[in-house]
């Protein structure tokens, strides 16, 4: 009886080190990450317009996801980060302009962004009563902008406007397009 006391002792208190570590890890992670976004936008304004895009399609996901974020927080705009990378449940961070709340979806592509990206986006803005930024540094096909007209909720944030809001300009310059489509 005793044995398995401690058996279950030391299992119990493996699996407390073992979660405490994880966290740990996956806390570093997210600062690295978060560093380096700091040192791409430094870098972003140093290369010519063309090669900015093209940069961006090469760094990790995760960092690119960290730059916007840390964007828009530059603007004195609360940020809420996700805890996980992965399972995110569609949302990479929100952010509030007033009582407004916003999703944050992030995607380096290389390639075109797919429609049912889009969609699945829009579908989610519109569950949460709320809008969203889709920000992507791939091209955006005919179909995708379809998707993007039927979700008004919704903001799309590539290429020239994608550079102007990791440049540090208002993000009211981004989110003017869908402050007129709600008057």
């Amino acid at each position: 009886m005793i044995t398995v006391f401690f058996l279950l002792a030391f299992v119990f208190v493996a699996v407390v080190l073992l979660l405490r570590k994880t966290r740990g890890a996956r806390a570093r992670r997210h600062q690295r990450y978060r560093q380096t976004a700091n040192r791409v936008l430094l870098k972003l304004p140093e290369l010519k317009a063309g090669q900015q895009v093209v940069y961006l399609r090469k760094i990790n996901p995760y960092v690119f996801e960290e730059m916007i974020l840390t964007a828009i927080e530059r603007r004195g705009i609360p940020v809420r980060r996700n805890h996980s990378y992965s399972g995110d449940g569609g949302i990479d961070g929100q952010f509030w302009t007033g009582q407004e709340r916003w999703l944050v979806q992030a995607k380096r592509f290389a390639s075109a962004v797919r429609p049912e990206h889009v969609r699945q986006f829009g579908e989610l803005a519109r569950k949460e009563k709320c809008n969203g930024l889709f920000v992507h540094t791939g091209r955006t096909g005919l179909t995708s902008f379809k998707h993007f007209s039927e979700y008004p909720e919704i903001i799309l944030v590539s290429g020239s406007s994608l550079l102007q809001l990791l440049s540090g300009e208002s993000v009211e310059h981004i989110l003017r397009p869908l402050n007129k489509r709600h008057s």
